[in-house]
């Protein structure tokens, strides 16, 4: 198939305006010999492009397209690359390219090399080409950093899975959850929602964890044993502790953070997966760490071996997403951003008709 040298887009022209996105035209990067060019066809709506698109990460560049939970056809393919075929379909998530060449990209921690190319809101070091995301008829990206889909997983449910899902995903791993783990996940949004189902695949016993009772029953549907909401006095008293806590809210003031950590088993962990808008800060005292032995850390996305395995996983398990689909259009990302602000969304919205917009 014929891949145009500029990809159409929509996105941000000015942060300000950044509930007003139009459509825009770029060139990408000149394909190089480990590169694909994906004709896209679903992208799911990530929190981050929320993040990104107002401007709270920065501004870096605009125009600005953002979406980086992406699946297509594979178009075309650099001469390097063995591992796809053209009408392959595929998917990229949060990070389009690393170095390859240390420590950590040696030993399976792509996702923290300190020259990690994120989808959106990056520059490509060779070109200074800034990134830009699947809200477009076409990306073009690293084959290391893109994946098959499993036949198993329609693409509207593979989209959120590829940044939500692997991120909610990564911390149960590195956790070592399994057949009876007692996880608490903290918040039961778009991410939060994801992490219930793979731990429950994974057999943990599951605690949902949010301000109020709001989403209770929707937690026991997603098969969550037990619930807290912590608006409640005292929520913290005579509970059964937990292994750990993925926190997956958007800001770090969810609850009371010292009586989160008395949740928290001895030796237990308290994992976040998101990060606040640039003037939140997380303020820890260490007499709650020396008196409980927590661990407080942080989890990013997850390597391309990983985002292998949890494709893999979820088509095993049959995970499927809660998804809202909303054909792009320039109005309709705006509804869809709006919305999404608003919590009007349960839980994830995925961006499809590519083929009638970017084509008419």
């Amino acid at each position: 198939m014929s891949v145009p040298e500029k990809f159409d887009a929509i996105g941000v022209i000015d942060y300000d305006k950044w509930l007003e996105p139009k459509h825009f035209q770029h060139t990408p990067q000149e394909l190089r010999d480990n590169d694909v060019d994906i004709e896209v066809e679903a992208c799911g709506i990530c929190g981050s492009d929320i993040h990104g698109a107002n401007g709270d990460w920065g501004r870096p560049y605009a125009p600005l397209a953002v979406g980086h939970e992406i699946v297509g056809k594979v178009a075309r393919v650099g001469p390097k690359v063995t591992k796809f075929r053209v009408g392959d379909r595929v998917g990229v998530g949060a990070q389009c390219d690393s170095c390859g060449d240390c420590v950590r990209c040696q030993n399976d921690n792509e996702n923290y090399c300190r020259e990690e190319v994120e989808t959106y809101l990056s520059f490509y070091k060779e070109t200074n080409t800034p990134t830009q995301g699947g809200y477009a008829n076409y990306v073009r990206v690293s084959s290391n950093f893109t994946f098959k889909i499993p036949d198993g997983l329609s693409s509207i449910d593979a989209a959120p899975l590829l940044c939500g899902g692997m991120t909610g995903f990564s911390p149960l791993l590195e956790a070592g959850v399994s057949k009876g783990t007692k996880v608490g996940v903290c918040g039961i949004g778009g991410i939060g929602h994801m992490t219930i189902l793979f731990a429950k695949a994974l057999g943990a016993e599951v605690t949902a964890i949010s301000r109020n009772d709001k989403k209770k029953s929707l937690a026991k549907e997603l098969g969550a044993e037990h619930y807290i909401a912590t608006d409640e006095e005292g929520f913290d008293e005579g509970l059964t502790e937990l292994d750990v806590i993925v926190n997956t809210t958007s800001s770090f003031s969810e609850g009371s953070f010292k009586q989160l950590l008395n949740l928290i088993k001895p030796h237990g962990r308290m994992i976040y997966i998101t990060a606040p808008p640039n003037d939140e800060t997380l303020e820890i005292d260490p007499g709650i760490l020396l008196s409980s032995a927590v661990s407080i850390g942080g989890s990013h996305i997850g390597s391309p071996k990983d985002i292998e395995y949890m494709l893999d996983f979820a088509a095993k398990h049959k995970i499927k997403p809660y998804i809202e689909t909303i054909d792009i259009s320039e109005e309709n990302v705006a509804t869809a951003w709006k919305r999404m602000t608003d919590g009007d969304v349960r839980f994830r919205f995925v961006l499809t008709g590519y083929d009638k917009y970017f084509k008419k």
